[in-house]
């Protein structure tokens, strides 16, 4: 099982590359257990935002980095730029490849749907048949599915600009092939969408 996390945080207005700055150094620190996968800052969707993309090798590894998150007196040295943040625990889907880092974007969608409960399977299966087809039209970086809170997948899908993630988009739903056919009865009407931009200290740029 591959595993992901992503930690969502609400920071003060034009604090971005400061936070980032420290989320750097927090996840370049000796005993650091995280692969630093992606920063970005919210552009479209709810803004103010900064999300941590990270990638774990075990689930001790994981639960090692969240105890030295909720230890750390000096978040990300920006404490006083930070409201609030919350962590999510995810399993990539086990058809996809590791994370492939580099410059893709520089638009990422982040999108996430809530799941009718026992979708998940179906989903996977969906997603399985439709992707192999649609990452002929664009990348997907990651698909993965919840192990906390409510159930639900997000997708990173990098884009050159915002018109080319509409014309992809656009073109893959007139050819029929998204979205993943048997995937949608299983989604509930919760469903958003996050465009963002990756920071300067990001991985997947």
């Amino acid at each position: 099982m591959k595993l992901y996390q992503l930690i969502n945080i609400t920071i003060k207005m034009g604090t971005a590359g400061s936070v980032a700055e420290g989320i750097q150094q927090f996840y370049q620190a000796e005993n650091a257990k995280a692969k630093l996968l992606g920063v970005f800052f919210s552009d479209i969707g709810q803004l103010n935002q900064v999300v941590i993309f990270l990638g774990f090798n075990s689930q001790a590894d994981q639960e090692s980095e969240n105890q030295r998150l909720a230890e750390q007196e000096n978040l990300f040295n920006s404490p006083e730029h930070i409201i609030r943040y919350s962590v999510e625990h995810f399993a990539g889907f086990d058809f996809l490849p590791e994370v492939e880092l580099g410059e893709f974007g520089p638009v990422y969608e982040i999108r996430t749907y809530e799941l009718k409960h026992g979708g998940i399977p179906h989903v996977l299966n969906a997603w399985k048949n439709a992707v192999p087809t649609r990452t002929q039209y664009s990348k997907l970086t990651i698909a993965m599915y919840a192990l906390d809170g409510n159930p639900r997948i997000v997708s990173i899908w990098p884009y050159k600009s915002l018109n080319e993630r509409s014309d992809i988009r656009a073109k893959s739903v007139a050819d029929g092939i998204w979205p993943p056919k048997g995937g949608p009865q299983w989604l509930t009407h919760e469903m958003k969408s996050m465009i963002a931009l990756p920071t300067a200290v990001s991985p997947l740029k």
